[in-house]
């Protein structure tokens, strides 16, 4: 596995984290990062940007997914999706040089890991969605 993916599933376990425990994003850090084994600088870099700006853009994200995610509310949906698709919102708000297309296909590949057949398809579309309103607004 490469090191953005593993960054990426690093990210998506803290939001998890935040997310189910009601927690803050500093005590998040503190926590996960003194229980984790091995991870290269890089790998944790990444991830903590990963975190630190879905964190930071939470409402704007939260907005942006509930938006293009028809007929679904941000509680409604299941946790790992909800949060995959922050981690995946924020590296496209954070990281434009990075295509639309490798950042859908690493948040496919990490639902499949982690999520439901049925979400991948979701998480698809949502993402597509949210992808394709950035660009026209970049443009």
């Amino acid at each position: 596995m490469g090191t953005r993916r593993k960054s990426r599933e690093l990210a998506l376990q803290m939001l998890f984290q935040a997310d189910m425990g009601k927690q803050q994003p500093d005590e998040v850090r503190h926590t996960f990062w003194r229980e984790r084994g091995a991870v290269s600088a890089d790998e944790r870099g990444f991830a903590d940007d990963l975190f630190r700006v879905a964190s930071d853009r939470n409402a704007q994200i939260d907005e942006l997914i509930e938006r293009h995610a028809e007929h679904w509310r941000m509680d409604r949906m299941a946790a790992v999706d909800r949060n995959l698709l922050r981690a995946s919102v924020a590296e496209l708000l954070a990281y434009p040089s990075t295509p639309r297309a490798v950042v859908i296909n690493e948040a496919l590949e990490i639902a499949r890991k982690f999520s439901s057949p049925e979400s991948v398809q979701f998480i698809n579309g949502v993402l597509d969605s949210v992808g394709r309103e950035l660009e026209k607004a970049k443009a």
